[in-house]
Parts: structure tokens; C-alpha cells; sequence
């Protein structure tokens, strides 16, 4: 079975960096598409960073590109999202997302865990 733990997350200054990590079981990195989504309070939700496992291609939302980096480490099955120069409008609730054979729909999401950037 395909699972997502995430973990790291919590408050910060803006200004501030933090890193969310994704630990992924059940699958194995080549054939998958994974990224970082996030949905702030009364939004609906927003995909933010994409990586395909296979070559590695890259893709960012505006509102995070040149300050997020998502990445993936194939021997520890980790995901991982580093956020620096955080905003106050970055506080949400970030989920790790994986889409198996990259279609367009993610099938799996982790439990989610909670972002907030104070100013």
C-alpha cells in the first residue's frame, strides 16, 4: 500500500526558512510524479511544487518560485520542500501528493501539517 508521512512544518518569523519532509512507502521513485500542494484558510487548495522521479523535471507556482525548492532523496524514499524567505501569505496547511504514473490527478496525499509565518 502507498503511504505519505509528512513531517517538519510549525511557526516561523517571516523572513524565515523551514522544511517540510515527506517520507514515501509503497512505490518506488521512477515512475511517479510527486509535489507539494497547500490550502490556506477560506482557499481552495493550490498546487505549489512538482518533481517528476523519473528526469527530474521541476515545475513552481509564482507565488513560491525562487523561494521554494522541492526535492527527493531515492535512498531515504523522502520528499522534501524547503521554503525559504517565508511571507505571512504562505501560512497554510502544505500536503505531499503523489501521482503513481504521473496523470494528471494525484492519487495519494499525506495527513497534511500546518505552516503559519508570522509578521
Amino acid at each position: 500500500q502507498v503511504h505519505l508521512v509528512q513531517s517538519g512544518g510549525g511557526s516561523v518569523q517571516a523572513g524565515g526558512s523551514l522544511r517540510l519532509s515527506c517520507f514515501v512507502s509503497g512505490f518506488t521513485f521512477g515512475s511517479a510524479c510527486m509535489g507539494w500542494s497547500r490550502q490556506a484558510p477560506g482557499k481552495e487548495r493550490e498546487e505549489i511544487a512538482s518533481i517528476n522521479t523519473g528526469d527530474h523535471n521541476t515545475s513552481y507556482a509564482d507565488s513560491v518560485k525562487g523561494r521554494f525548492t522541492i526535492s527527493l532523496d531515492f535512498v531515504e524514499n523522502m520528499l522534501y520542500l524547503q521554503m525559504a524567505s517565508l511571507k505571512s501569505e504562505d501560512t497554510a496547511v502544505y500536503y505531499c501528493a503523489t501521482s503513481l504514473f504521473c496523470t494528471p490527478e494525484y492519487n495519494y496525499w499525506g495527513q497534511g501539517t500546518q505552516v503559519t509565518v508570522s509578521s
